[in-house]
């Protein structure tokens, strides 16, 4: 009896605190419909002599498939070719240096002044890169674009009024979706990403809290960068350690909601796993990084407490794969103490977590659509998606907090845009950690277990509970695993024919002639 009631309260703690994180997007709501109205103010456009320079830094390694688009977008940019220099760093390893370089040249002879930097040594990788390209950059201002986005042409024109303002350290655009309505995946990160974008940051911007670079689709003050200590590497996602750095110095961002930078969302699981296991894991190395100061500073206690809930909320992955392994423990207990014990454990799922992110998300649907509802069907699919990542996000979390450094994986892009185009033939594909697949597919049959039982008692009022930690985990390994395979089929296919290939060239025709004649 004892170990049931002590499973309670371990089960009930986890809740509560699981509860804080998802109440707290309350708090985001309340923010964003408090300031949405206060809008940033900017200088009328000034005459091209006006202008300021601008650096626009394009990072690209192994980019075959969008490095031409990129590159195209970029020099339709509408801005005086004489304030504008564009730098190409890459850190690439494969053909796409050579499609780089051959399509830059081509760019060159039509005036475009572009600087195309390769380095032999991926040293810092993506924040090496770009303080190696601020070091030569000319620019007042600099740009970013990732090799997955496609700049538009009146970007820098919507942007660049705001810095008429000295305090004014770095302008974040909102991210658009290319492939938005690709397949389920897409779908539900657009949503994700949606929410982020819209609410998170409207709502941290305008009431003077402090949000984040997000890594590209964003123009930086030179002076900016180099006052807060330029971009450094101690973790994963150098966007929001350099953000809070300057931010702390007393720098203002501003964000701008309507300014939208399409790109394109990872269409592959294993490659939606990989980015959000380097989001995850550098937020936390972020956070050990950065609180400390945060909390020491004479900023307002409503910035360190909104910067504590920001830096630390992938912690959730961890209690999240928690919950699972409690779940059924749980419910033995549920079903030999009396049931009624649990009514406030159920309520305090439904309240404290799943109605606030239900909520958050419906909001966020209509806010990103202008009004339109167009996914809220999805959002209970978004939400077993967000559990069944807890194993891979947890792992990363884990390795923050213990230290444990890993290389910067970056994100493979495929040029996907339409429906009819396909991924699966395209090299650049993650393979499957098979540890980590042993484990979304254990707890995808440990729950599923907690279900039976949960039905053969009768004890309907968990099973929805479950059933959403069944369809997270089921959906995330079986995806996983299908393209893995996939992914080996194609490689099989691929090395028959390069070894028929070898074996049908003239010389070996001529060996083999040669061998039967003797």
């Amino acid at each position: 009896m004892i170990i049931h009631y002590s499973i309670v309260i371990v089960y009930l703690g986890i809740l509560a605190v699981l509860s804080i994180y998802c109440l707290h997007r309350y708090h985001i709501l309340y923010l964003y419909y408090k300031y949405r109205k206060q809008l940033p103010a900017a200088a009328p456009i000034a005459a091209d002599n006006n202008l300021p320079l601008v650096t626009i830094q394009l990072p690209v390694y192994n980019e075959k498939y969008v490095v031409r688009r990129l590159l195209g977008a970029t020099v339709h940019i509408d801005y005086p070719r004489k304030l504008l220099e564009i730098q190409v760093l890459d850190d690439s390893t494969d053909e796409t240096s050579q499609i780089a370089l051959e399509y830059i040249d081509k760019l060159r002879r039509d005036g475009h002044n572009i600087t195309y930097l390769h380095r032999t040594k991926r040293h810092g990788f993506k924040a090496g890169a770009l303080q190696a390209g601020l070091e030569i950059a000319r620019g007042e201002l600099v740009a970013v674009f990732d090799a997955d986005f496609v700049p538009q042409r009146d970007y820098l024109k919507n942007i660049v009024p705001f810095f008429s303002d000295s305090r004014i350290g770095m302008v974040q655009s909102r991210w658009g979706h290319i492939n938005r309505n690709y397949s389920l995946l897409t779908v539900l990160q657009s949503l994700f990403l949606d929410a982020h974008f819209v609410l998170e940051h409207t709502a941290r911007n305008r009431s003077g809290r402090f949000f984040n670079f997000n890594g590209t689709a964003g123009v930086w003050r030179k002076e900016c960068i180099v006052s807060a200590g330029g971009w450094q590497y101690e973790t994963l996602t150098e966007d929001m350690d350099l953000s809070y750095r300057a931010q702390l110095q007393g720098w203002r961002f501003i964000f701008l909601p309507d300014v939208v930078t399409p790109g394109e969302i990872p269409v592959d699981m294993n490659s939606f796993k990989s980015q959000q296991h380097r989001w995850a894991k550098g937020g936390i190395e972020t956070a050990q990084k950065m609180l400390p100061a945060i909390f020491k500073s004479t900023h307002p206690l409503k910035v360190k407490i909104e910067s504590f809930f920001h830096l630390t909320c992938n912690i959730n992955y961890l209690l999240i794969i928690l919950l699972a392994l409690f779940t059924y423990p749980a419910l033995l207990a549920r079903i030999a103490l009396a049931r009624e014990m649990f009514f406030m454990a159920d309520m305090l799922f439904f309240v404290g977590t799943f109605i606030p992110i239900v909520f958050f998300y419906i909001i966020a649907d209509r806010e990103s659509s202008g009004g339109q509802k167009r996914h809220v069907f999805y959002i209970p699919f978004l939400l077993a998606l967000g559990v069944g990542l807890a194993v891979n996000n947890g792992k990363a979390v884990l390795e923050a907090l213990t230290g444990c450094k890993s290389s910067f994986v970056r994100t493979p892009k495929y040029h996907i845009e339409k429906k009819t185009d396909c991924w699966t033939n395209k090299t650049y594909r993650k393979n499957l950690r098979a540890a980590q697949l042993a484990a979304e597919a254990g707890l995808t049959l440990y729950i599923m277990w907690a279900v039976c039982t949960a039905v053969q008692h009768r004890v309907y009022a968990a099973v929805p509970f479950l059933l959403l930690f069944f369809s997270g985990f089921l959906y995330v390994s079986v995806c996983s695993l299908y393209e893995t395979i996939t992914l080996h089929k194609n490689q099989s296919k691929y090395l028959q024919q390069k070894l028929s290939e070898f074996f049908s060239v003239a010389p070996v025709h001529s060996f083999k002639k040669r061998f039967m004649r003797d």
